[in-house]
Protein backbone atom coordinates (compact mmCIF):
# COMPACT_ATOMS: atom_id res chain seq x y z
CA UNK A 1 0.00 0.00 0.00
CA UNK A 2 2.57 2.28 0.93
CA UNK A 3 4.40 1.59 -2.30
CA UNK A 4 1.36 2.32 -4.47
CA UNK A 5 0.87 5.48 -2.41
CA UNK A 6 5.16 6.65 -3.31
CA UNK A 7 4.21 5.73 -7.03
CA UNK A 8 0.99 7.84 -7.42
CA UNK A 9 2.29 10.81 -5.60
CA UNK A 10 5.53 10.73 -7.69
CA UNK A 11 3.42 10.82 -10.40
CA UNK A 12 1.46 13.96 -9.27
CA UNK A 13 4.78 15.38 -9.23
CA UNK A 14 6.08 14.12 -12.18
CA UNK A 15 3.09 15.35 -14.04
CA UNK A 16 3.04 18.97 -12.02
CA UNK A 17 7.23 19.39 -13.09
CA UNK A 18 6.23 18.84 -16.42
CA UNK A 19 3.45 20.81 -16.42
CA UNK A 20 5.24 23.84 -14.51
CA UNK A 21 8.41 23.24 -17.55
CA UNK A 22 5.62 23.79 -20.23
CA UNK A 23 3.94 27.00 -18.92
CA UNK A 24 7.78 28.58 -18.46
CA UNK A 25 8.55 27.43 -21.89
CA UNK A 26 5.23 29.27 -22.72
CA UNK A 27 5.54 32.22 -20.90
CA UNK A 28 9.09 32.37 -23.00
CA UNK A 29 8.05 32.15 -26.28
CA UNK A 30 5.39 35.04 -25.28
CA UNK A 31 8.23 37.06 -24.20
CA UNK A 32 10.00 36.53 -27.12
CA UNK A 33 6.67 37.46 -29.25
CA UNK A 34 6.11 40.42 -27.96
CA UNK A 35 9.50 41.49 -28.58
CA UNK A 36 8.96 40.97 -31.97
CA UNK A 37 5.94 42.41 -32.21
CA UNK A 38 7.13 46.17 -30.24
CA UNK A 39 10.25 45.59 -32.85
CA UNK A 40 7.88 45.42 -36.05
CA UNK A 41 5.70 48.35 -34.68
CA UNK A 42 8.66 50.22 -33.94
CA UNK A 43 10.11 50.04 -38.05
CA UNK A 44 6.39 50.63 -39.31
CA UNK A 45 6.42 53.82 -37.13
CA UNK A 46 9.63 54.67 -38.44
CA UNK A 47 8.93 54.21 -42.00
CA UNK A 48 5.95 56.26 -41.85
CA UNK A 49 8.10 58.94 -40.50
CA UNK A 50 10.15 58.61 -43.20
CA UNK A 51 7.60 58.54 -45.71
CA UNK A 52 6.38 61.99 -44.65
CA UNK A 53 9.31 63.63 -44.88
CA UNK A 54 10.50 62.57 -48.24
CA UNK A 55 7.54 62.38 -49.96
CA UNK A 56 6.58 65.58 -51.41
CA UNK A 57 3.38 65.14 -52.19
CA UNK A 58 0.29 63.78 -50.86
CA UNK A 59 -0.54 61.29 -53.49
CA UNK A 60 3.07 60.00 -52.83
CA UNK A 61 2.47 59.71 -49.34
CA UNK A 62 -0.80 57.43 -49.94
CA UNK A 63 1.23 55.44 -52.13
CA UNK A 64 3.84 55.19 -49.68
CA UNK A 65 1.14 53.85 -46.85
CA UNK A 66 -0.44 51.76 -49.19
CA UNK A 67 2.54 49.77 -50.13
CA UNK A 68 3.69 49.67 -46.94
CA UNK A 69 0.25 48.46 -45.29
CA UNK A 70 -0.04 46.23 -48.62
CA UNK A 71 3.73 45.23 -49.55
CA UNK A 72 5.21 45.28 -46.52
CA UNK A 73 8.72 47.12 -45.46
CA UNK A 74 10.85 46.53 -47.74
CA UNK A 75 8.83 46.87 -50.78
CA UNK A 76 8.18 50.64 -48.93
CA UNK A 77 11.65 51.46 -48.44
CA UNK A 78 12.20 50.68 -51.97
CA UNK A 79 9.45 53.10 -52.98
CA UNK A 80 11.20 55.59 -50.98
CA UNK A 81 14.36 54.90 -52.17
CA UNK A 82 13.25 55.38 -55.90
CA UNK A 83 11.28 58.68 -54.87
CA UNK A 84 14.46 60.02 -53.34
CA UNK A 85 16.49 59.01 -56.51
CA UNK A 86 13.57 60.89 -58.73
CA UNK A 87 14.02 63.88 -56.27
CA UNK A 88 17.52 64.21 -57.15
CA UNK A 89 17.47 63.42 -60.84
CA UNK A 90 15.13 66.33 -60.82
CA UNK A 91 17.28 69.18 -58.83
Amino acid sequence: MTLTLDNRTRNKESSLTQALRQIQELNSKIAVLEQEHRDYVEKQQNLIVAIAEICVSPMQEVEGLRILIYRGEAACRQYLRSVLVKQRQTS
